[in-house]
């Protein structure tokens, strides 16, 4: 929807323009009945006209039958015109969409994902690297240099091809990670990885425990299967390990999910002594752990401690990898490390899902690794991010030296900016929004947070981190006054 805009050109009106629109996403089934449309001001900031034009579009479609407006309900589509002719009253999709068990994304992440595809927008959260930092030359050339036979064009192995698992073991001896091809699991991202986990290992009212704030928080993949997240709070050496064991007692807790290495969303590294202490709890707690290491290349001046997974001799630590942050995205490719059992467990439900990730990928990210491109590509990245970096910071003391505090992350991709009083977060988001700005607000990963954004360098241009981040603070002090 956010792809089509009214021609100014035309000589037909904007407002009609959009109702010809509308009319034809409800005549053509894609607006079934009971739909509840976007708001006037999501709609008019999609099309970028006024309000008053989107208005006008939705008083003619009302008058006509299509759409009614309820009180505190929004508005919504009540007919079409086939359904008018009818015998059958019309399927209303809605209720099928209500009753589906994954519980849907908040309404703020919704509107981040509908608006980041917009072309000029600057986006201060998106979590991926800027196009211009992908080797899309480098990939080029690889994939004009494929040897036939070495190309499966078929269905990869349960656990994936074994080509890049071998590659994937042979790349963890560099973080002091011995494993064997056998226990690795290729997965479509490592959030699929986290999907498997929640059907495949836990039940149903299981508490699982991480930081707090936490990226796991904006997603609902273990919500949705009938668990609930408990977040324990952080300091500067990461995850306070002393209270996992009051925690357990008091609420439960079947697993405990940490991103040791650049925590997303507050860029913080856990210290070495504090990953000790974890994977000492780890043992005597009986607790099992996902570490996602999805940022820990990322490091600019230099290397995080060791993983948990390289301190883990029991097998106590499921350990989570992608390319996703630094390769590509679009590749969605990841890996799983843990425990032979636990990865052909979880490898059956994966063929059950999907029959296995798409074999290309697989290819491309074993000769990534295999032919040594990814360590010369992420020298690149970590030199142009570390630059992002310091102009984020810049910028930041520039211009919201005197109403925020932020630490000076050391590596990943995020800078955690906590303003000095709370904010309205709705309001906060949307003039930002309105002045072509993308923002992760701190509720996001943190319910209770009215305080705190995720500031990405990761993605917008030095001129966009500037003009966003200004907007960012002169935004926030308005409302804080």
């Amino acid at each position: 929807m956010s792809q089509w805009q009214p021609s100014r050109d035309s000589d037909i009106p904007l407002h009609r323009q959009i109702e010809q629109y509308m009319k034809d996403k409800i005549l053509h089934g894609e607006w079934a009945v009971g739909t509840k449309i976007p708001s006037q001001r999501t709609l008019a900031d999609m099309f970028q006209v006024n309000r008053s034009t989107v208005t006008a579009a939705i008083d003619e479609l009302t008058s006509q039958g299509l759409l009614e407006g309820r009180r505190g309900g929004g508005t919504k589509v009540v007919n079409s015109t086939w359904s008018v002719l009818a015998a059958e009253p019309p399927l209303n999709w809605s209720d099928y969409v209500r009753s589906g068990i994954h519980h849907p994304n908040s309404s703020i992440i919704q509107d981040i994902n509908q608006n980041e595809p917009r072309a000029d927008i600057i986006r201060l959260g998106t979590g991926e690297l800027s196009p211009d930092l992908l080797p899309a030359d480098t990939m080029r050339r690889m994939f004009q240099q494929i040897n036939p036979h070495g190309l499966s064009l078929g269905y990869e192995q349960p656990k994936g091809n074994r080509q890049l698992r071998e590659a994937v073991a042979e790349h963890l001896k560099g973080k002091q990670i011995h494993v064997s091809p056998s226990a690795i699991l290729i997965v479509s991202g490592a959030l699929q990885a986290l999907q498997l986990i929640s059907i495949g290992l836990l039940k149903r009212g299981s508490v699982i425990l991480t930081e707090k704030p936490s990226y796991l928080q904006s997603l609902h993949v273990f919500q949705s299967a009938g668990m609930r997240l408990r977040g324990l709070p952080m300091d500067e050496a990461g995850i306070k390990a002393g209270l996992v064991s009051s925690y357990r007692k008091q609420y439960g807790g079947q697993l405990l999910y940490t991103i040791p290495s650049f925590h997303n969303p507050t860029g913080i590294v856990m210290s070495e002594q504090r990953r000790k202490e974890i994977i000492s709890l780890s043992k005597k707690e009986q607790l099992p752990i996902i570490e996602d290491d999805a940022y820990g290349d990322i490091w600019f001046e230099e290397k995080p401690p060791q993983s948990l997974k390289a301190m883990d001799h029991g097998g106590n630590i499921l350990y989570l990898g992608t390319f996703s942050k630094t390769v590509s995205p679009g590749l969605r490719i990841g890996w799983l490390v843990g425990p032979e059992p636990v990865i052909e467990r979880l490898a059956d439900i994966k063929m059950q899902t999907d029959y296995g990730s798409s074999g290309l990928s697989q290819w491309a990210a074993a000769e990534w690794l295999s032919q040594g491109y990814y360590e010369e590509h992420l020298t690149r990245i970590r030199r142009v991010l570390k630059q992002r970096r310091d102009a984020a910071l810049h910028f930041l003391k520039q211009y919201a030296g005197d109403i925020a505090t932020w630490r000076i992350p050391a590596g990943g991709f995020y800078i955690w900016v906590t303003f000095h009083k709370t904010l309205p977060i709705s309001r906060f988001f949307h003039k930002l929004l309105k002045q072509q700005v993308l923002v992760n607000p701190g509720s996001i990963y943190d319910g209770e947070d009215r305080n705190s954004i995720r500031l990405s360098y990761s993605y917008a241009s030095l001129a966009d981190l500037e003009t966003g981040i200004k907007a960012a603070a002169d935004t926030a002090r308005r409302l804080m006054s």
